[in-house]
């Protein structure tokens, strides 16, 4: 890997020290929708990627931004269902099987960003019904900082701590 700081992935210690990281090219495509206007909605999508065979990383290697049929407004996201899972399911087709659906992301229009109580309960439903490979991610990226946690079938989320850059 390059020397250069600014190409190394963006990189969140999970439990038992193993890594979560966001691609670089992901991590910009992300940034790109940060509220930092008062106008701005929130944006949000699926986090897509692979588990590294020695189970030491999750790498999110591509994310689906807002597609048309989703619900945008200041404080609100709502991803319809059908075009995300379009290309979550074409992801892992092209990719024969080792490109997967990890989690979810958005935006907050808040420095520092925590899950409202609209997130902790649609995180709660995700663990409970959706289909996925344990863990699940959720990325909320605000104004300066981007945070995420980890979720796990029993309906466990713990936050995820940045390793500095």
């Amino acid at each position: 890997m390059s020397s250069d700081r600014s190409m190394w992935p963006y990189t969140f210690v999970r439990p038992g020290g193993f890594h979560f990281e966001i691609s670089v090219p992901v991590w910009l495509i992300m940034q790109r929708f940060q509220q930092s206007e008062m106008h701005m909605a929130e944006a949000g999508g699926v986090l897509l990627g692979r588990h590294l065979r020695d189970g030491s990383a999750i790498i999110v290697d591509d994310i689906t931004t807002p597609l048309s049929g989703d619900r945008r407004a200041r404080v609100r996201f709502f991803r319809a269902q059908r075009r995300h899972q379009a290309i979550i399911d074409e992801a892992w087709r092209t990719s024969n099987g080792t490109c997967t659906y990890l989690g979810e992301w958005h935006t907050h229009p808040e420095p520092i960003p925590t899950p409202s109580a609209v997130d902790w309960t649609d995180w709660q439903r995700r663990l409970i019904s959706d289909q996925y490979s344990e863990p699940i991610f959720f990325v909320i990226v605000g104004t300066k900082h981007t945070s995420a946690w980890e979720g796990r079938r029993d309906g466990g989320i713990v936050p995820l701590s940045l390793i500095q850059r």
